[in-house]
């Protein structure tokens, strides 16, 4: 079979994707893009190159994860090589590691390529570091779908005393909040929201953990997006009152 590569773009800013993701890109046959894939980065495939669409967005048509492998397959079975290119980073809540899987499954080999994930990349656009020998040491990185396996142990999340950085919580903030503070989280929690991280459109709230969401809701702020709970995000380069908007 042809050469096959799982590939991180990034956060969204082009100028974040790695030399090697770009190198990569220019020699696939094939591309198969997620749907928060910045598209700018396209400018680094080849002029010949197949562009496929099979993005995954929550509530949403999506293409399904057997669809994808299986579209893979089939073009690595043509003789085509194949980048499957994704945003931030392809091992972090990217299923990376599911579409490695079954690639093995059946004997083919995929070239793993990092890529900057938006768990540090979006508290970084605004100045907030995700450990900090002051206030954190350690982050924890933790979906708030609440899909598949169920629900986060919040408790337990919350005994660490590290920062939590949290993907795809946007639509079930008011549950995630509720359950941070029934799990013993202070009320006065310092929490930022990061919207479109890195790319022109970016927006965030800082707020606390009590009224996160209601100043999420009120600024209009949806996915795809990070929320950073801990003490590190009263940190920035120009941090801003509690509730405002950027």
């Amino acid at each position: 079979m042809s050469r096959a590569w799982l590939i991180g773009a990034g956060p969204g800013d082009v100028e974040l994707m790695t030399l090697k993701a770009t190198r990569a890109l220019g020699e696939a046959d094939v591309v198969l893009v997620d749907d928060l894939v910045n598209p700018d980065v396209l400018q680094f495939a080849r002029k010949d190159a197949q562009i496929v669409y099979v993005g995954k967005r929550g509530g949403q048509p999506s293409t399904s994860q057997a669809g994808i492998v299986e579209a893979m397959l089939t073009h690595l079975r043509a003789g085509r090589s194949v980048a499957r290119l994704k945003g931030g980073d392809p091992f972090v809540f990217g299923r990376g590691g599911e579409e490695q899987q079954a690639l093995a499954a059946v004997g083919v080999h995929v070239e793993i390529i990092n890529g900057i994930t938006a768990g540090i990349a979006a508290p970084a656009a605004i100045g907030i570091p995700v450990t900090h020998r002051d206030h954190a040491q350690g982050v924890v990185f933790v979906t708030g779908h609440g899909a598949g396996n169920g629900e986060p142990d919040w408790r337990a999340l919350v005994a660490t005393r590290m920062t939590l950085v949290i993907y795809m919580g946007m639509r079930r903030l008011n549950e995630i909040e509720a359950a941070l503070l029934r799990a013993g989280m202070p009320a006065e929690t310092p929490c930022a929201a990061i919207e479109s991280a890195t790319r022109p459109e970016q927006r965030h709230v800082r707020s606390t953990l009590n009224t996160l969401a209601a100043h999420v809701a009120a600024a209009g702020l949806g996915s795809p997006a990070i929320v950073v709970i801990g003490d590190v995000a009263t940190l920035g380069e120009s941090p801003i009152p509690h509730g405002d908007t950027v």
